[in-house]
């Protein structure tokens, strides 16, 4: 393996569901693991879980820091693990990636060692609920920016490779935009959709939980984060909602004049299906993407 590739020690900074499943999935291939978190109590149950050893002040730096915070965060995080030098290259795993790099860039953090990431998995559970394999054949998005080091790209690509996940470069931008319409909006129409149960009666509740897939699934996220990154990718999300509730918006009167008899109008409710019917096919069958050269990783 060349120098460039080595990873012996990564830093994990956050200790959250993403945090802890990339420490797992490290482990599991012989990496040693320092964690650090604003919440000391957090370390410590990640440490008694198997995760990896406390970061200390007079730790020896790491081969590789990842800042698992939320995005908001995340600029404030890197300019501190820089300014200890934790690592000689960083990456991060927030879901928005414009205005957090934007906002490191503005704090004078070094960008040349950091490597804009996120990796597509399941971020709604419990930090106790992270295992090795989260990340295994998903995709891991990767947005150098002009002046990042390719020795960092190629060292981040390797902590994708341990983790099993699969690189995928683009411009942040690209990933702001596909977010909006894969992560956040969801998030914001399945809360919609959870927030008129809130109130419902027992039955309701107990005939719903017992109905089969549950497309509230994505509300159960926290709150505070949620916001955090709706509001850091606002532009997009409000981009993508638009055009939804435009579509539903039709949908709502096409339906309420058939409920008064004029069905003259539910040719629009049927297009609405059938389009639906086309993406959910299509995402069911999607295939991994190739590399920048055409050929699969």
């Amino acid at each position: 393996m060349a120098e460039r590739d080595r990873l012996a020690t990564v830093a994990v900074v956050g200790v959250g569901l993403i945090g802890r499943s990339i420490a797992f999935a490290l482990r599991a291939q012989g990496i040693r693991v320092l964690l650090s978190d604003s919440n000391r109590r957090a370390v410590d149950d990640a440490v008694r879980r198997g995760a990896g050893e406390r970061l200390a002040d007079t730790t020896s730096p790491a081969d590789l820091s990842v800042i698992a915070v939320p995005p908001g965060a995340v600029p404030s995080t890197l300019r501190h693990a820089q300014s200890r030098r934790m690592a000689p290259v960083y990456t991060d795993v927030s879901g928005v990636k414009v205005a957090p790099v934007r906002a490191a860039r503005a704090l004078g953090c070094d960008l040349t060692a950091f490597v804009p990431g996120h990796p597509i998995a399941e971020e709604t559970a419990p930090a106790h609920a992270a295992r090795p394999d989260l990340f295994r054949g998903r995709g891991w998005v990767l947005c150098p920016q002009e002046d990042t080091r390719s020795d960092a790209v190629t060292l981040v690509r390797r902590l994708i490779e341990l983790c099993g996940a699969i690189p995928v470069l683009m411009e942040a931008d690209t990933h702001d935009r596909i977010a909006a319409l894969i992560s956040h909006v969801p998030y914001l129409v399945a809360s919609a959709l959870a927030g008129s149960l809130a109130d419902a009666p027992p039955e309701v509740l107990w005939l719903g939980s017992a109905a089969g897939p549950d497309v509230t699934g994505p509300a159960a996220g926290d709150p505070a984060v949620g916001a955090e990154i709706l509001s850091q990718n606002a532009t997009w999300v409000s981009n993508v909602l638009s055009d939804i509730a435009a579509n539903l918006v039709d949908v709502c009167a096409a339906l309420q004049l058939a409920g008064a008899g004029d069905d003259s109008f539910l040719g629009d409710v049927a297009a609405l299906l059938h389009r639906g019917h086309t993406g959910r096919r299509r995402l069911a069958g999607a295939e991994r993407p190739h590399d920048e050269d055409g050929s699969e990783e």
